[in-house]
């Protein structure tokens, strides 16, 4: 493939994940010469048939997206250890490749502050987003119910494709959970209910992560592909290793590598950076020069903090009943009562107990998750067994289809001190300081996975369940991989990276079009919000162009 840059273009494109997909998409159909370059390679979907028996072979099936080694090195040196090659893909289409595909809204309160805590407001309201909420849904194909969650934000229309159904342990859950006042809805998918967009409906393989082989699941290569039918250029296995200026703020060029060494210089108009919370604030440290010696966008000395993520909560045992888990590989249903009330009591309807009590504490917004992938296969309960022949196939129909368990996010509120910055003692294998996460919790978070475990415990117990593990503070809990915040918005330049149009405060033809913008984290799967950032980001940049 010829990876030499190309002609001048109007638009350089950082990242082909979601961000930088759609913004290169919608840039490229408004008549705009783009160029994308991506670090990682294009994976060939006739790929994925493989890439879905190595994932569920027995064994070490290995990283079917080819994520480690010298290329993806990265250091911990803060209070808590980030295991950073689980939550990203380097190629096109980046992180949506192994993505689970759950696609919320943040809700106004994220926006403006209101939540009982101390989080931040954002400098865009709910309502600016939302007209890019829709367009979002519909650029990746959402399937979703509108009238059964009565804590959703405001919306104008059905979702493109009707929701999925719940699954039979939806109902087991649905049931104990209207014994505690516990309201169970839908949750929308990015994936294909029924046929969209030229990709057929899910047929259940039930792999969605690591891999849908199918393509019902939504990943970025679609909005790739559009881009490149539009004109755009797309070259990978081509890492940034810094941006130039041109002494008057803005930039000149997005100098990368070619896989035979050879550097090369991608002139544009404007600059989009799309590739991560981690690799955006890597770049821009990497790029510090004579007029930026702090880095490219840090006059604030905000690039690289503020790093959040979501933590998981969970809990799960075993019924006395069939659960017919492992039918479904993703979610169908969850509860966001707790979202914007996270103090509220559990009281039993039946007998008037107060399971767990009302609380006027600061805690982050959360939401529970109903798992349907709860428990071991018949082929791990066979790799594990001692027994051989009859014995081996009572012991699968005793251990098999009776788990059942609940899952949750936790958002982590934004601290200056869990940042990224730079190794110098690590390098990449250009020679690159490697980057370095320092991440820590903080009492809020450890006090809100503590209260999620406690209404978990409740509606388990109501279910009867012997709960025989428990995903919290002292084990268990981490991070959902949403890597967030760390090249922030906002209005005042001492105290943000980019703007409310997400372009730099210091350099004026540069964009960010990522979840590095995000002022707090919430409690939503990020991709959704991703995807409309980055479509308002492509408008603005038209709108200079």
């Amino acid at each position: 493939m010829q990876r030499a840059p190309t002609d001048r273009a109007d638009v350089c494109v950082v990242g082909a994940g979601p961000a930088g997909a759609l913004a290169a998409s919608q840039l490229a159909s408004d008549g705009h010469d783009v160029t994308v370059l991506e670090a990682g390679r294009r994976f060939d979907f006739d790929e994925r048939q493989g890439q879905m028996e190595q994932s569920i072979r027995p064994g070490e099936p290995g990283d079917v997206w080819e994520m480690g080694g010298e290329r993806d090195n990265y250091s911990n040196n803060g209070d808590r250890t980030y295991p950073l090659n689980v939550a990203r893909v380097k190629g096109v289409g980046g992180s949506t490749l192994h993505w689970q595909g759950m696609v919320m809204r943040l809700h106004p309160a994220d926006f403006d502050g209101s939540h009982d805590n101390d989080d931040p407001a954002w400098p865009i309201s709910y309502d600016d987003l939302r007209p890019y909420y829709a367009e979002a849904e519909r650029a990746l194909g959402v399937a979703g119910t509108t009238e059964d969650n009565p804590f959703a934000p405001p919306r104008d229309g059905p979702f493109p494709m009707p929701g999925f159904p719940p699954s039979y342990s939806d109902s087991l859950f649905a049931e104990a959970c209207e014994k505690l006042g516990i309201t169970v809805h839908s949750v929308p998918n990015a994936r294909n209910s029924e046929s969209y967009d030229g990709r057929g409906q899910c047929v259940g393989y039930g792999t969605c992560q690591p891999v849908c082989p199918s393509g019902a699941k939504y990943d970025a290569t679609v909005h790739i592909e559009d881009a490149e039918a539009a004109g755009a250029t797309v070259i990978d296995r081509v890492p940034v290793q810094r941006l130039e200026t041109d002494g008057d703020g803005r930039i000149s060029a997005a100098v990368y590598v070619a896989p035979d060494g050879t550097e090369h210089r991608q002139e544009a108009r404007e600059f989009v950076l799309a590739a991560g919370g981690i690799e955006i604030p890597r770049l821009l440290l990497l790029s510090a020069n004579e007029d930026h010696p702090d880095g490219l966008a840090n006059s604030s000395g905000a690039v690289g903090r503020y790093f959040m993520d979501h933590l998981f909560a969970g809990a799960g045992g075993t019924v006395d009943e069939e659960t017919r888990q492992n039918h479904v590989g993703f979610i169908t249903s969850e509860s966001h009562q707790f979202y914007d009330d996270p103090g509220g009591a559990i009281e039993h309807r039946d007998t008037g107990e107060t399971l767990v009590a009302e609380s006027d504490q600061a805690y982050s917004p959360f939401k529970l998750e109903f798992l349907n992938y709860a428990g071991p296969s018949p082929v791990e309960i066979a790799l594990n067994s001692d027994d051989w022949g009859d014995s081996m196939l009572d012991e699968i129909r005793g251990a098999y289809g009776n788990s059942i368990a609940m899952g949750g996010l936790v958002g982590q509120p934004p601290r200056w001190g869990n940042r990224v910055t730079l190794d110098s003692t690590v390098t990449d294998d250009h020679g690159n300081p490697v980057p370095d996460i320092k991440w820590s919790w903080g009492d809020r978070i450890r006090r809100s996975i503590s209260r999620v475990n406690a209404i978990q415990h409740a509606v388990l117990d109501e279910l009867g369940a012997d709960i025989d593990w428990t995903a919290n503070v002292d084990g268990g809990s981490g991070p959902a991989y949403h890597h967030m915040g760390t090249t922030r918005m906002g209005t005042d330049p001492s105290e943000s990276v980019v703007n409310p149009q997400l372009r730099s405060h210091d350099l004026s033809n540069l964009s960010i079009a990522s979840s590095s913008v995000f002022v707090t984290a919430g409690s939503m799967n990020p991709t959704l919000t991703i995807a409309a950032l980055a479509l308002k980001c492509a408008d603005h940049v038209d709108e200079r162009l």
